[in-house]
């Protein structure tokens, strides 16, 4: 697996917070990136999963909507999946939300979502953890429920199903 880490936004745009909040920017830079990968030979070939945080989460989900060929997974951490508004209901990529249990209000904000979503999706609650997850061990906790899903469905062997892997409409607490 390889990753690709970048800013949706410029530090100036960053100092505008309504950038911050403005989707159809974010999620067009996304789809940027996405049609730069598919120009690259070396890498086009290959599975392709979205992780946003915050805002960059409702942009990963309108990307998928947007690629639903291309975007295989989906990962949103602390999100703002809600943002993503009617496009949840054309995201087909298997998509996990994760929220920290302290995040109060965005806990069901991702509920929310998560009933619009239509394929596989699962939400994950990190006890104790509140929105950025700097508690002792919750960011760990994000990244092993993120590579889980990421190593099932862009893995070898993704088209197969495997137990213990979010299904639908399920929320667990770990």
């Amino acid at each position: 697996m390889a990753t690709l880490l970048f800013d949706l936004l410029t530090d100036d745009e960053e100092d505008d917070r309504a950038n911050v909040f403005d989707i159809s920017l974010l999620a067009d830079r996304l789809a940027g990136v996405v049609s730069w990968l598919d120009a690259q030979p070396s890498l086009a070939r290959f599975p392709l999963g979205l992780f946003g945080a915050s805002t960059g989460a409702a942009a990963a989900l309108v990307a998928a909507a947007k690629f639903p060929r291309r975007v295989r997974a989906v990962v949103s951490r602390g999100g703002r999946p809600d943002l993503a508004g009617d496009f949840l209901d054309e995201v087909r990529a298997p998509t996990l939300l994760v929220v920290g249990g302290a995040d109060v209000g965005v806990i069901e904000l991702n509920e929310e979502a998560l009933a619009r979503l239509q394929g596989l999706k699962a939400l994950e609650i990190i006890p104790g953890a509140s929105h950025l997850f700097p508690e002792p061990g919750a960011l760990e906790a994000v990244i092993e429920h993120a590579a889980r899903w990421f190593e099932h469905y862009l893995g070898a062997g993704s088209e197969k199903s495997a137990p213990g892997i979010g299904t639908e409409n399920e929320r667990k607490g770990s």
